[in-house]
């Protein structure tokens, strides 16, 4: 059975485990309310990963079947994968924001061979060898965890308290890591009367050691150019200067200097995008920007999946550097190379 902590004040949490994952847990709150538990993200879809939330729940006293709501922070599997399955096994509703559930729309219906090609072409694009290319176009289209996620039936409105008798929890739009992803502050005193204001569901948006993801917005019906790491960089500061007294983050452990962790990834991201800027006085491409950027591993030690990964995160930078006016796409280059302006 995963781990169960007693937060305080009504609120709980259960470690789900994620399979084959260095992040290793999920953490799945769970906050009591006068019509029920409701639960802040479920974990992965995976039958170990499910007897691991209803034990924890039945540890929580509370059985599957009596959970009243779920409020998922964002769309990915390891936060939204059980929702269907507890929606089946108690009724209750789920929530997201709009932007991620039109996320989870297109998702439904789009083949899993259409995100292989999706994929192949935008790695193409990113100058990616063929070595790399290879295993894709090779690929068989199969069904991958998260393609086929539950259909949210309420939409989590910013700034908005969501309808939980007896709680105050609002949310707060944080995109970044997904375009709609939410952090849900509970603005009531701390339980062991923490200096700061209420407690801060964080999702992957603030997470105290990791940092988090920002690559592009992955979608192959969506041609918005979006700017995923602005994004992420203007909602850092809003959560700033929110100054909650304590984090309850979706992995590893709550922790409380906030507005400290806040000016640290500030400053990681100020970093990486001078660094950046210096790799760019030579035209580079996508692929060859994420190569020599510093990683927690030598370039020849990540694996596939993570330099697909690592090549959206690059991509995210080169395109704050471009909306910044301080890099451009260079004209008529294939696959496109970038240079500082």
């Amino acid at each position: 059975m995963g781990q169960v902590h007693d937060h305080g004040g009504g609120v709980r949490s259960i470690e789900v485990p994620i399979p084959d994952n260095p992040l290793g847990t999920t953490l799945v709150y769970v906050v009591d309310t006068d019509r029920g538990p409701v639960l802040v993200d479920t974990g992965w879809d995976d039958p170990a990963s499910w007897d691991t939330l209803v034990e924890g729940l039945a540890a929580c006293g509370t059985p599957v079947d009596e959970v009243h709501g779920v409020v998922v922070t964002h769309h990915h599997p390891d936060h939204h994968g059980l929702s269907g399955q507890v929606r089946e096994a108690s009724g209750a509703w789920l929530a997201m924001h709009a932007a991620d559930t039109a996320i989870v729309r297109r998702a439904r219906s789009t083949e899993p061979g259409r995100w292989l090609a999706y994929m192949t072409a935008k790695l193409t694009a990113a100058g990616a060898p063929e070595e790399h290319l290879a295993p894709l176009r090779a690929a068989r289209p199969r069904s991958v965890p998260g393609l086929a996620p539950a259909l949210p039936d309420r939409e989590i409105v910013p700034g908005e308290l969501l309808d939980l008798a007896g709680r105050r929890l609002r949310a707060i739009w944080t995109p970044g890591h997904t375009p709609g992803h939410v952090c849900l502050h509970l603005e009531e005193h701390h339980p062991a009367q923490l200096p700061g204001h209420g407690r801060l569901f964080s999702g992957d948006h603030l997470l105290p050691e990791i940092t988090p993801h920002i690559g592009l917005y992955e979608d192959p019906d969506d041609t918005t150019i979006a700017d995923p790491l602005g994004d992420y960089l203007d909602s850092l500061e809003r959560i700033g200067r929110l100054a909650p007294a304590e984090v309850l983050p979706a992995h590893q452990h709550t922790f409380t200097d906030a507005t400290g962790r806040v000016r640290e990834l500030l400053t990681h991201h100020e970093d990486r995008l001078t660094g950046l800027l210096a790799l760019l006085s030579e035209p580079l491409t996508a692929w060859q920007v994420a190569e020599r950027m510093e990683w927690n591993r030598p370039w020849a030690q990540i694996p596939f999946q993570s330099r697909n990964i690592a090549v959206s995160e690059a991509e995210a930078h080169l395109r704050r550097l471009v909306k910044l006016g301080q890099a451009e796409a260079v004209t008529g280059s294939e696959p496109v190379t970038y240079v500082a302006v």
